[in-house]
């Protein structure tokens, strides 16, 4: 970030907010060897603003609290979040085309995601957990919430700011 602006920080403390209620309300689903955690659609905002990055980790930190691998998930969890934050960043500023700039920025949170929150579970003893699977279906269920719901809010995102760059949404 430049520069840090009011807008900006409460960008962050909105999208950082809104990951935590949507957890926290969907734990039933958002916790566990299957999960679909539909705050992972957030992911994709790095892409369109930076602050996004601090703010996923913090909302991400205080969702773990509920988990039942606290202390695991609380730093590999958190940990997975903020590298797949820091590389969709990345994916956006050097990415010039906003469909590949999508579809380059989905990788980053699946593909992290599905290498370290199977040892969550691994190193938190679920019985029965076999990280070869995990991996498999934590990838899954990170790309059926992120390409649709994250691609539903990245388009409607970049639609907005194509026809209205100079938004205070933007700024």
């Amino acid at each position: 970030m430049n520069k840090f602006t009011t807008s900006k920080i409460c960008r962050a403390g909105i999208i950082a907010s809104a990951y935590f209620v949507l957890t926290y309300f969907l734990q039933a689903i958002s916790f566990g060897p299957i999960q679909a955690r539909v705050a992972e659609a957030f992911t994709v905002l790095p892409l369109l603003f930076p602050e996004a990055v601090p703010a996923l980790f913090v909302g991400c930190f205080l969702s773990n609290l509920f988990s039942g691998y606290v202390a695991f998930d609380l730093f590999l969890g958190s940990l997975a979040t903020l590298i797949a934050g820091i590389l969709t960043y990345l994916v956006g500023k050097f990415t010039k085309s906003s469909k590949l700039k999508f579809i380059l920025g989905v990788i980053p949170p699946i593909l992290v995601n599905a290498l370290i929150i199977p040892l969550v579970f691994v190193l938190g003893g679920a019985e029965g957990v076999v990280y070869g699977v995990e991996l498999g279906l934590i990838a899954l269920s990170q790309s059926v919430v992120i390409i649709p719901i994250g691609g539903f809010l990245y388009g409607a995102l970049s639609r907005l700011k194509d026809k209205n760059p100079n938004s205070t949404l933007f700024r």
